[in-house]
């Protein structure tokens, strides 16, 4: 899993930048409604199997494969042995540390070991051919690996959970779209900050028309992170990822759930986007102080780093806009602002404490708490204290993985399909295109051609043979 990742990210920020050099093109020309183009590569489908509110058979045992078992696998690991239903039969990493760790995870938790597929960079594809798996959960460095996997898993007959972002290139969203279309297995990316309470209110609210008609949202990653530090080996991913892509390189956390407030590929699309981003005023500066004492660090100094504040606006085919930022680098408090203004009311959690205005002031704790009760999804008020018992992200990734596999067990439609994680992720180098480009516009494909007219907003909601119950002991 390796895979030369310095070669992958170089050839990656080349083929974002090599859209400049494509003749007689214009900004708006590059992702046309039927046509995407990357590094001159033409790519048009049409839609064979729609799979928004497709509902897989289902699946009375999900049998999950974990490849990648490090601090975020590990995670979802330990999500699932909790959960009724499941049976973790695989797990698959290139280091011995982790797949022990792992396996220790399994028999503390009263459960069988599971097949261990390592030794080499591949070994993931072995796994993935295994006939006795359902689900394949991907928590690998990002970059080429997240689409690769998943193309492969689902050829393979498996359904997929892959970490954000799915996709680094608009050539691997059309691919993971084309790929579960063809497949009929879902392509679920596990986008955690989609089941932050908050944020699962706010979607119900806008859903029962509170806000109105809805105009504006913002959203962020804004998550000071020192990603120069080591890590236990020596993985710096992070770190490279800086080297080579100035852009939003993480937008899914603050874009995914203003989206499902938008009912974005359910009534609405994202339309076109620009992108500016400032200079570097600090990375570069640590890694040259670090590299003078440390010659660890001689392989990461470089000329320039991306800068350290990206800010993109998107506008939808209806009208409303986006304003998402990133920022990893500067001392600041955690946001991801989430913040709805309607005709009728508006809402924003961050700072904290979330709030919600009818007008130009914020409602008091009695009227807060009067419609947090009305408004609160039922899947909060029956998981959520469990939820946050077990912990992740104050209960959001319980309640994300909870879901999933409420999902595949019932023959739900997931709640985040194939199109968002396309739609979502490829905002990553359509903001690296329209950086390199002056900031001009360019407009974000269409990846269900046209179905977002008729496609409804899933309702997230319980099933009738949903099991909130976790497993005794744990």
């Amino acid at each position: 899993m390796k895979e030369n990742r310095r070669n992958f990210l170089k050839q990656i920020a080349i083929g974002s930048i090599g859209l400049t050099l494509a003749p007689g093109l214009r900004a708006n020309e590059v992702a046309s409604k039927d046509i995407t183009i990357v590094s001159g590569k033409k790519t048009k489908s049409n839609q064979n199997n729609n799979m928004s509110g497709y509902r897989a058979p289902k699946l009375k045992t999900v049998r999950v494969g974990f490849v990648g078992v490090g601090n975020r696998g590990y995670s979802n690991l330990s999500q699932m042995t909790l959960l009724d239903g499941v049976e973790i039969k695989a797990i698959c990493d290139i280091a011995q540390f982790r797949v022990d760790e792992a396996q220790q995870l399994l028999i503390k938790k009263g459960l069988p070991k599971a097949i261990v597929y390592t030794g080499n960079d591949d070994a993931w594809r072995e796994m993935c051919e295994n006939t006795d798996l359902d689900l394949i959960s991907i928590a690998v460095p990002r970059g080429p690996l997240h689409a690769r996997i998943s193309v492969y898993a689902m050829k393979c007959g498996k359904h997929v959970a892959v970490e954000v972002p799915a996709v680094s290139t608009v050539d691997e969203a059309w691919e993971i779209v084309e790929t579960s279309e063809n497949t009929r297995k879902q392509c679920y990316m596990m986008e955690n900050c989609c089941y932050d309470f908050f944020e699962l209110l706010t979607l119900n609210m806008a859903r029962q028309g509170f806000f109105g008609d809805i105009i504006h949202v913002d959203a962020a990653y804004l998550h000071y992170q020192k990603i120069y530090e080591k890590t236990r080996d020596n993985d710096m991913w992070r770190l490279e990822e800086s080297q080579y892509h100035n852009g939003n390189i993480y937008p899914t956390h603050g874009l995914g759930p203003v989206c499902q407030v938008l009912n974005v590929n359910r009534g609405d699309k994202l339309n076109y986007m620009v992108s500016m981003s400032s200079d570097d005023f600090m990375l570069g500066k640590k890694v040259a102080e670090l590299a003078s004492n440390d010659s660890f660090y001689q392989r990461f100094n470089v000329d320039s780093y991306r800068g350290n504040i990206n800010t993109s606006i998107i506008r939808t085919e209806k009208g409303r806009t986006i304003m998402l930022q990133h920022d990893t680098t500067s001392p600041r408090v955690y946001s991801r602002i989430h913040a709805i203004s309607g005709t009728l009311a508006a809402a924003q959690k961050y700072p904290l404490p979330p709030r919600i205005s009818v007008g130009h002031e914020w409602l008091g704790d009695e009227e807060m708490k009067k419609v947090s009760e009305q408004y609160m999804p039922e899947i909060v008020k029956r998981i959520g204290e469990m939820a946050q018992k077990v912990g992740g992200h104050g209960g959001m990734d319980f309640l994300m993985t909870w879901r999933l596999i409420d999902c595949l067990r019932n023959g739900l439609p997931v709640d985040i399909d194939v199109y968002d994680a396309a739609a979502w992720s490829v905002i990553t180098p359509l903001s690296q295109w329209s950086l390199a480009n002056h900031s001009r516009p360019i407009e974000v494909p269409d990846f269900t051609r046209g179905a977002w007219k008729t496609n409804q907003p899933v309702d997230i909601s319980l099933s009738e043979g949903a099991d909130t119950s976790v497993r005794t002991g744990s």
